[in-house]
């Protein structure tokens, strides 16, 4: 089985990435660990261009470390695991990924929220849900 999870920085990437082990077993199934970085556009003000200002550089430099603690996690489950970082819209880039790279399942967290305050937010989840080319596994946060 190939399974692609999509992560950010945030604790609902990190819950879905434990979640795994709990639910595959690691002798058939091969994962790749995805995060999507978006582009600055040409709309964005140049003090907040990556190079331009120092905090946008920190930015960058917690990456890896999220990215490392992802692909240690699951590798001392025993799963075969490579990381991957690309550039682009985040819900296509996550199902453009999964159909050229052949996922059977795609993995995400979801905060959870509901309402205006998901309509005002968007969701990365329910469009990945509504248009991946494969299964798609939404970990929740803990309710309580």
């Amino acid at each position: 089985m190939k399974i692609l999870i999509a992560v950010d920085d945030s604790e609902y990437s990190r819950q879905a990435v434990s979640a795994v082990p709990e639910l595959f077993n690691r002798e058939s199934t091969e994962i790749k660990v995805l995060h999507v970085l978006t582009p600055i556009s040409s709309s964005t003000p140049p003090q907040m261009a990556r190079g331009y200002a120092p905090e946008m550089a920190d930015l960058t430099r917690e990456l890896p470390f999220d990215l490392e603690h992802s692909l240690h996690e699951l590798r001392t489950a025993g799963f075969t695991v490579d990381t991957v970082v690309e550039t682009g819209e985040v819900r296509t880039t996550i199902i453009d990924f999964a159909s050229n790279w052949g996922a059977n399942l795609i993995v995400v967290g979801s905060h959870g929220h509901k309402g205006l305050l998901r309509l005002l937010l968007g969701s990365v989840a329910e469009s990945v849900v509504r248009h991946a080319p494969c299964s798609v596994l939404v970990i929740r946060r803990p309710v309580g």
